[in-house]
């Protein structure tokens, strides 16, 4: 396939227990599309929520596109997210249960179409972290010493 990543949310996989991914598309407009293919998009802090039937993204920070002089655009405005009403039901079950939480992993595009890949997370607690990284650790030191070994 012809997939173009424009940003990450590394941090996502580090502050959250990630149960489900999804992928939707995005409503935005021609600087905005013209921004992203620049790889001027960045989603720290930002998060997705469901309101009245339809999933909104909020605090993408999309960088305004330079040439585009006639439409001047809030670079973090609420941008509404294209699920099918199936998939948005079993979010909104999904999200008023405790903990959980829509957080946006990936932006990236996909046959010309720009895409938004969300996770369905848990937050993280602090010792979580730390057990994670122990354990990141670990399998580290293993593959080390796997690798010293066929030698």
């Amino acid at each position: 396939m012809n997939v173009k990543v424009v940003c990450q949310n590394k941090k996502a996989y580090y502050n959250y227990f990630i149960d489900e991914v999804l992928e939707a598309g995005v409503v935005l407009l021609g600087p905005e599309v013209k921004s992203l293919r620049e790889g001027r998009a960045s989603l720290v802090e930002s998060y997705a929520n469901v309101k009245r039937g339809e999933v909104f993204l909020h605090n993408m920070h999309i960088t305004p596109y330079p040439y585009a002089h006639h439409l001047h655009l809030d670079p973090v405005r609420p941008r509404k997210l294209l699920l099918n009403k199936k998939e948005i039901k079993r979010l909104i079950g999904k999200t008023e249960q405790k903990g959980y939480t829509l957080i946006p992993t990936k932006v990236y595009f996909l046959k010309g179409l720009a895409k938004v890949e969300i996770a369905l997370a848990k937050g993280k607690r602090k010792y979580d972290k730390r057990r994670a990284l122990k354990e990141k650790d670990l399998k580290r030191e293993i593959e080390e010493a796997k690798k010293r070994q066929e030698y």
